[in-house]
């Protein structure tokens, strides 16, 4: 099956509802899918559910579809440095479902591995709990976590061969591959594409069975907060 598409919106044609539950990889600005979030910011795709690390910053990543109200509901562990999430949430017109770091990328793991559910420690006894399923085991008490199996994934990755099979690079890792994994669909982004077969077996993180459409890209790569240290002086 064809993979490569020769432009963001070109690869999300055809993918694209209002209401849809949306995996998108990135921590912070780092390793964020830029180019597809942009994207659906032009097909004006709204009432979007995300469930993300975080929801990018004011004027980048995915705060760029919040200032223009595309995202009704965020699924999320980090949500500081957006100045509009916090508006939006606080004035009730973003819901805002929060996750342990660990819970949701094993929520995203879980869904791309065909689990409905799975126990954890994490958030016993806080308001993470709060609803869910209790259960003892061995005398520990663990809540019941849904698997996330989202209609689209969008991720960033460094290199893709023609098939898919996937490389990050470093930190840009972080949530990109449970991401990618829960998606009914998934659409790469990524700074290189090469022929099949040249990738080394070995350094693959992510199969391509897991990937439909890649597109390559010039992507901003911006720092989200920047912090150098003060000139010596003599």
């Amino acid at each position: 099956m064809k993979k490569v598409y020769g432009s963001a919106s070109e690869a999300l044609e055809g993918l694209l509802h209002d209401g849809m539950l949306v995996a998108a990889g990135g921590f912070g600005l780092c390793g964020i899918p830029e180019l597809l979030i942009s994207a659906i910011k032009d097909a004006g795709t709204k009432d979007l559910t995300f469930a993300s690390n975080n929801a990018g910053v004011d004027d980048f990543g995915i705060g760029i579809l919040l200032k223009t109200r595309q995202v009704k509901k965020m699924i999320s562990s980090y949500v500081g440095e957006n100045a509009e999430f916090m508006r939006q949430y606080l004035s009730g017109e973003l819901e805002l479902e929060f996750n342990p770091q660990g819970t949701l990328a094993e929520r995203m793991r879980a869904g791309g591995a065909g689990i409905p559910g799975f126990y954890t420690k994490t958030g016993v006894g806080t308001v993470i709990a709060d609803g869910k399923e209790h259960k003892d085991f061995d005398g520990q008490t663990y809540i019941l976590e849904r698997g996330i199996l989202a209609d689209l994934a969008i991720v960033k990755a460094w290199k893709a061969d023609e098939t898919g099979n996937l490389v990050f690079r470093k930190t840009a890792r972080n949530f990109n591959v449970p991401a990618a994994m829960c998606g009914k669909v998934c659409v790469v982004e990524v700074e290189d594409i090469v022929p099949a077969g040249s990738l080394e077996p070995d350094a693959i993180h992510l199969p391509g069975i897991y990937v439909h459409r890649i597109i390559k890209g010039e992507h901003e790569k911006r720092i989200e907060q920047r912090t150098v240290r003060k000139k010596e002086t003599a």
